[in-house]
């Protein structure tokens, strides 16, 4: 019966190989209308992002599950991806702690440990963190000095919660969105402010491209109610708009038809919505999944920063939207299991010839990830007995 003690060591090795392919991400190339991906081999000048939202880490009140089950697959996922992908950056769009806005400082410096803990590779890589509102708060708990505060522990950031950076030719401008949905408070009008600098150094540097100049323009300060000017700058030749929100969507159009092949919520989806003034936080739980950028922040961000291109996040689910001005727009799916029974991910790719290629990848489901392990165990366990039943034939 020599054969019979070494079958634990059969199921660790089975388990231990179970676990790094189901650790590998599932990534499929996603077009848009109009995009075609002619000439979509990887080159050495490319710029590969990856892009991930909703971590929803809770620190030091993590539960037993999240840090030994959960928390350890996702740092998993962030491995085996850094070795398929080779990515050149990693971008959050926002929520990485599930209720950040209600820690205490020495909390929120929990959250960032384990954040850390769980990239791994990817902390050699530049990284670029967007506020989302479950990391600042909702409109009646959002004030300045928080998000100053927390602005200043994530890279590149102002004291607004806002960004703008380049690499490889690639230019990024990521917003505190959450502000844009507040009402008259100062963190909306430094919104407004810091988009209408970008907006100014936008239309100068196009003049200096076309016409040579250097001269500054003039421009008004007042900022107080989304001051529109003329933008002569053509749609599609500013920016890549990094947000948590999703800018706001034309009356039917909705993304379950351009949705990622079908995928089953977590269990913690509501199926009710509830406006963003009467939500609030429960534990993880999902609180609204349907907020948008209203359309006059839209239109004025639209007007003022003509994005090449843009990525959000916060419903939890893939979107692959083009706008009525042909511009993209790609909503990131949640990266947790707190709230999708499959947490994926995007790469997005930028080419020289400026397209830019996005791919989906979409890692294990919980569900049959415990479906394996409880069958691994009821395995284990019959084999334990047969083998007991045998010895005592003896």
């Amino acid at each position: 019966m020599g054969w019979s003690s070494a079958l634990p060591l059969l199921f660790v090795t089975a388990l231990i190989v179970f676990e790094e392919r189901v650790s590998v991400p599932n990534c499929e190339i996603v077009t848009a209308d109009g995009h075609d991906l002619d000439g979509a081999t990887d080159g050495p000048d490319d710029l590969k992002v990856m892009m991930v939202a909703d971590l929803l880490l809770m620190g030091s009140d993590a539960s037993f599950a999240n840090i030994y089950f959960r928390y350890s697959y996702t740092t998993k996922f962030f491995r085996k991806s850094f070795e398929r992908l080779k990515p050149d950056m990693l971008i959050v769009l926002g929520d990485v702690s599930a209720k950040g806005s209600e820690l205490t400082d020495s909390k929120w410096l929990s959250v960032l440990q384990q954040f850390q803990r769980i990239m791994g590779p990817f902390l050699g890589l530049p990284l670029h963190i967007v506020l989302g509102d479950r990391d600042v708060g909702e409109c009646c708990k959002l004030n300045a000095k928080s998000v100053d505060w927390i602005a200043s522990s994530l890279p590149g950031l102002d004291s607004g919660g806002c960004g703008v950076f380049e690499i490889s030719n690639v230019s990024f401008v990521s917003l505190n969105a959450v502000a844009l949905l507040c009402g008259n408070n100062d963190l909306r009008f430094s919104m407004e402010k810091f988009i209408e600098r970008e907006s100014l150094d936008l239309r100068n540097h196009v003049k200096d491209t076309k016409e040579g100049l250097n001269e500054p323009n003039e421009r008004e300060d007042d900022f107080s109610n989304f001051h529109w000017r003329e933008n002569s700058v053509s749609s599609g030749s500013g920016p890549v708009l990094l947000l948590h929100f999703p800018l706001h969507r034309t009356i039917g159009s909705n993304c379950d038809g351009n949705d990622a092949p079908s995928r089953n919520r977590g269990r913690f989806h509501n199926k009710k919505s509830r406006s963003f003034a009467n939500s609030g936080f429960a534990g993880t739980e999902p609180y609204e999944l349907s907020h948008t950028i209203p359309p006059n922040a839209t239109e004025y961000i639209f007007q003022a920063l003509r994005p090449r291109m843009i990525f959000s996040a916060h419903t939890h689910q893939f979107c692959d939207h083009i706008h009525v001005d042909g511009t993209r727009e790609v909503t990131v799916p949640a990266m947790s299991w707190e709230v999708r029974n499959d947490p994926a991910f995007i790469v997005a790719t930028f080419r020289p010839n400026n397209m830019v290629t996005v791919s989906h990848c979409s890692l294990a489901r919980e569900s049959c990830i415990l479906m394996a392990y409880a069958t691994i165990l009821v395995l284990l366990i019959s084999v334990t007995f047969i083998v007991r039943i045998s010895h005592l034939v003896i």
